[in-house]
Parts: C-alpha cells; structure tokens; sequence
C-alpha cells in the first residue's frame, strides 16, 4: 500500500508545477505574520506620539528591532508573491512581465529602505 498525503499528490500538478509550494509558501508566511503583526503593532502604537529620542530608544533594543524587521521582511515578501499571483491570473503579455518587475522591485525597494532606516536607529 502506497501511503501518500494529498500534498505529494499535487506536486507537479498544474501549468506552472509550482502551485503548491506556492501555496505552502504564502500559508506559511500568513501565518508567521497572524503571530507577529499584534505584538509589533502594540510595539509601535506605544512608540507613537512620543519625543524622538524615546522612539529611537524604543527601536534601539534588540527585540523591537528584529521584530520590525522581520515583519518587514516577511510582510514584503508575502505582498511580492501574492501580487505576482494576482498579476499572472488577470494581465497578459508585456504587461504581465512589467506589473511582474515592477511589484517585486517595489517590493525590494520598501524592503531595502525599511532595513537600512532601521538600522540606522538601531545603531
């Protein structure tokens, strides 16, 4: 008797043959953010409104600092993926590659800028 889960089963099902690590993929990071999103927004709605040097000491310590940036990592690389989807299900041709390039490089742009602002409070 063959024991195989439904996910080997799909694997290389489907046009592209990537469907469903694609799908694991954007489960996965859905959920990694489901977890991290609340505690940083309580991070940073604390930070809100108060003097310079109280937010730059709040970001200086080293949890509020890897916390933002792994949200902000794993949020941009979760919306370069979901947008890439939704481009490749509703635009053609040239389009398709330039809405393509163009989401994930505003998606590395965001990211970049992110890290390095923060890196620079944190240091």
């Amino acid at each position: 008797m063959r024991f195989l889960t439904d996910r080997k089963r799909a694997t290389g099902k489907g046009s592209a043959h990537t469907g469903t690590e694609h799908h694991w993929y954007m489960t996965v990071s859905a959920v990694g953010l489901a977890f991290m999103l609340p505690t940083w927004i309580y991070i940073f709605g604390s930070a809100l409104g108060q003097s310079h040097e109280d937010v730059l000491a709040t970001f200086a310590r080293p949890f509020p600092a890897i916390l933002t940036a792994l949200v902000l990592v794993v949020g941009m690389q979760h919306f370069a993926k979901g947008a890439t989807m939704m481009i490749e299900d509703y635009a053609r041709g040239s389009a398709r590659k330039i809405l393509i390039i163009g989401a994930i490089s505003l998606s590395y742009a965001i990211t970049a800028s992110g890290l390095f602002a923060l890196i620079r409070i944190a240091l």
